[in-house]
């Protein structure tokens, strides 16, 4: 965390500056393994996978998660899906912000939100972390809730203490049906972030 904190000070050339600003880092969180994929914890992973399969490019495993590069209008998409489980988080956000040089204010956390309706989106540039361990973890490791967090509803439909089994369960079969268009929505939410900047995509994205 102190490279990464110091890396803020750091004095950079107008050329640094420029490509700086040009990378964005994409963190899609989830659990690694099998039995996590198409739980609904894990729709962060499953964002970054559909922009891979839709824009042709791979992951890579690589040091505390699965990296991937994108690169579109003179932007620099670094996807990073964390393999250190969700409650560490926080420790492969770090670890690539700092190796890949990125300003906190070009970071997107993809998470899921028991709080909104199934398939609905919020963008924020801070908060709480809302009970979620992913986002807690990241908080942590920050040492700071200033950051843009992209949360996916899952909704909220199980009963008193049934909580992590809802999250940890699969889609239902409607759930299923309605989750490519989400998809392709989560898409272009994450490619207007890069291209026309958090506040325009907050006001073209949320509720939608």
């Amino acid at each position: 965390m102190w490279q990464f904190l110091l890396n803020l000070f750091k004095k950079k050339s107008p050329q640094d500056e420029q490509d700086t600003m040009k990378k964005y880092l994409i963190v899609g969180l989830g659990n690694i393994g099998e039995k996590y994929a198409n739980t609904r914890h894990n729709i962060g992973f499953k964002i970054l996978d559909h922009f891979a399969s839709q824009e042709n490019f791979i992951f890579e495993t690589q040091k505390l998660g699965d990296v991937a590069t994108y690169k579109l209008k003179g932007r620099t998409f670094i996807f990073l899906k964390p393999s250190t489980y969700m409650n560490l988080s926080g420790k492969a956000v770090v670890y690539w912000l700092t190796k890949e040089n990125i300003p906190l204010e070009n970071m997107l956390v993809v998470t899921d939100d028991l709080n909104l309706p199934f398939g609905s989106i919020r963008v924020k540039t801070k908060g709480s972390d809302g009970g979620h361990n992913g986002l807690k973890d990241i908080q942590e490791k920050l040492n700071t809730t200033v950051y843009n967090r992209f949360r996916f509803g899952i909704s909220d439909a199980f009963n008193k203490g049934q909580q992590v089994d809802y999250v940890l369960g699969e889609w239902t079969d409607e759930e299923n049906k309605n989750l490519k268009e989400r998809l392709d929505k989560s898409i272009e939410l994450i490619k207007s972030f890069a291209l026309a900047g958090i506040n325009i995509t907050m006001n073209t994205f949320n509720g939608k």
